[in-house]
């Protein structure tokens, strides 16, 4: 391709911005922008890219001349949509083809084979490339090496010419490079947040990776425990009693987090999660926590009208100083809560049991919502030397 000072500049941008952290709707409209300035009949792109991710199987920006980027997700599940099925995207995919184009002008349009050309041509596109761009990135699915696909249209008369196929194509590698420092970050932080959770993850993103990082913080701590799991596991085929087993932590562990705790780690089929006390102090951490809980035991209710099998669990609710950072060796850590707080939150929630109750809080707590609570006595928890005040629901 002859040099073209215009392309070039793009081209020095792309770098520039691969050496940051762009983010990528942003860099795609720029991109798009530019590519018009330069003289490019391009009016409408869509930038997709797999990822790494529990719910999502691909990812979007969708530019049209004028208007900035719109990102959008696909979720795992979207894969068979009718949409999906008679996609161009899909069939340059499992066809492990780098570039698709067809004319959308004239009586031999070709129109036939993917539905969204018929409507690209009734609003007066011309022509309709899509180009794939491989690289090595891990995804869900095993399609070759993924990547990135960018579909072009235009309504030019004539549709691209060579020259635009041409810088299309070359711009396309460069910007595939930027993209790819961009996706794998994204890829690294959602994998550090799904495994970790939030607020550990970027804390672990940020650079507290050693043994023995991390730091004090006060909190309300979650404990729940399934009953009956042994018993279960035992009669159960594997994977019912993993159905069993995650219905379980989706009432749990979906419910704390949609109240805005996190989610720490899961103990088996116990949960252990946090409520931080921040800005609205220990009122807003606590009563976001009895929320939670009230709202973990009515699912299981529900929940348990669709199985057969008990979902029945205890919660306990403790809250003081933990600290929150690397425990485990140098060679296999994690990222969780430790100290006297959460000790007293699993030897409370043990209480469960004895108590017959499935929810006991401490005193602090129960104070939050004293309506709601009632004292049942002081107890000693197993490897504390003091008694502990424990309430539960009138």
């Amino acid at each position: 391709m002859k040099t073209n000072p215009t392309l070039e500049a793009i081209e020095d941008w792309l770098i520039r911005e691969a050496l940051g952290q762009p983010d990528i709707g942003e860099m795609f409209s720029g991109f798009c922008e530019r590519l018009v300035d330069a003289g490019m009949p391009v009016e409408r792109a869509m930038l997709t890219w797999a990822t790494l991710h529990p719910l999502v199987e691909a990812e979007s920006a969708f530019w049209l001349t004028g208007q900035e980027a719109r990102l959008s997700q696909y979720r795992h599940d979207d894969e068979e949509t009718d949409d999906w099925l008679r996609s161009p995207i899909r069939a340059v995919l499992e066809g492990r083809e780098t570039r698709l184009r067809r004319n959308l002008a004239g009586a031999n349009a070709a129109t036939d084979d993917f539905p969204i050309l018929t409507t690209l041509k009734a609003d007066g596109f011309t022509d309709y490339l899509v180009l794939s761009t491989p690289f090595d990135l891990p995804t869900s699915k095993d399609f070759g090496p993924s990547g990135m696909i960018v579909t072009w249209a235009t309504r030019t008369e004539g549709g691209f010419s060579d020259e635009a196929v041409e810088g299309l194509d070359y711009l396309q590698i460069r910007l595939a490079l930027a993209c790819r420092a961009t996706i794998q970050s994204r890829i690294a932080r959602t994998l550090a947040e799904t495994y970790l959770g939030a607020r550990a993850g970027s804390r672990v993103l940020s650079g507290l990776i050693r043994h023995g990082d991390g730091e004090r913080l006060d909190a309300v701590i979650f404990y729940s425990d399934l009953r009956g799991s042994t018993a279960l596991a035992d009669r159960l085929a594997p994977d019912v009693y993993m159905t069993h087993l995650n219905a379980y932590f989706d009432a749990t562990a979906r419910t704390v987090m949609a109240h805005g705790g996190e989610v720490l780690d899961f103990i088996g089929d116990a949960v252990l999660a946090v409520f931080p006390i921040e800005a609205g102090g220990f009122d807003a951490a606590a009563t976001r926590a009895l929320q939670a809980a009230d709202a973990v035991l009515a699912r299981l209710e529900q929940a348990q009208a669709a199985t057969e099998h008990p979902l029945l669990c205890g919660i306990a609710l403790s809250s003081g100083d933990v600290m929150f950072g690397n425990i485990g060796i140098p060679e296999r850590l994690t990222f969780s809560v430790i100290g006297r707080t959460v000790n007293a939150a699993a030897r409370i929630e043990a209480m469960t049991k004895t108590l017959g109750r499935p929810l006991l809080v401490t005193a602090d707590i129960a104070a939050r919502a004293p309506q709601a609570f009632a004292p049942l006595g002081r107890f000693r928890l197993a490897g504390f030397g003091e008694e502990v005040e424990l309430h539960a629901p009138v």
